[in-house]
């Protein structure tokens, strides 16, 4: 037992007549961990450019609202009126009339 942990620490698996079998395992674990790395990174990437964009979103739904809150405030009858009162145009106190049009026949 003392004997083989020698030899694995020392490398002679490396070196034996069956090294190349041990040598394609190895590479093939290299290879395997490349790939792994590099599709953690890619994940993680679009993880972080998810969250990007949701703040994006955030931002562009707070404007919106904001949008939408002022122009209900300047279709309000009393923004009007009072913006109107400066070109001298004001509400009418007379309330407006239907007008039948009948038809000759």
């Amino acid at each position: 037992m003392k004997e083989s942990l020698y030899d694995i620490l020392k490398g002679k698996f490396l070196i034996s007549n069956d090294a190349f079998n041990n040598w394609r395992f190895i590479l093939f674990c290299t290879l395997l961990a490349i790939f792994m790395i590099g599709s953690s990174h890619s994940a993680e990437q679009k993880v972080h450019e998810i969250a990007k964009l949701n703040d994006e979103v955030l931002e562009l739904r707070t404007q919106f609202l904001d949008g939408r809150s002022n122009l209900m405030k300047l279709k309000m009858e009393s923004t009007i009126t009072r913006r109107m009162v400066t070109r001298g145009i004001k509400p009418s106190d007379v309330p407006p009339t239907k007008i039948v049009v009948k038809e000759k026949k």
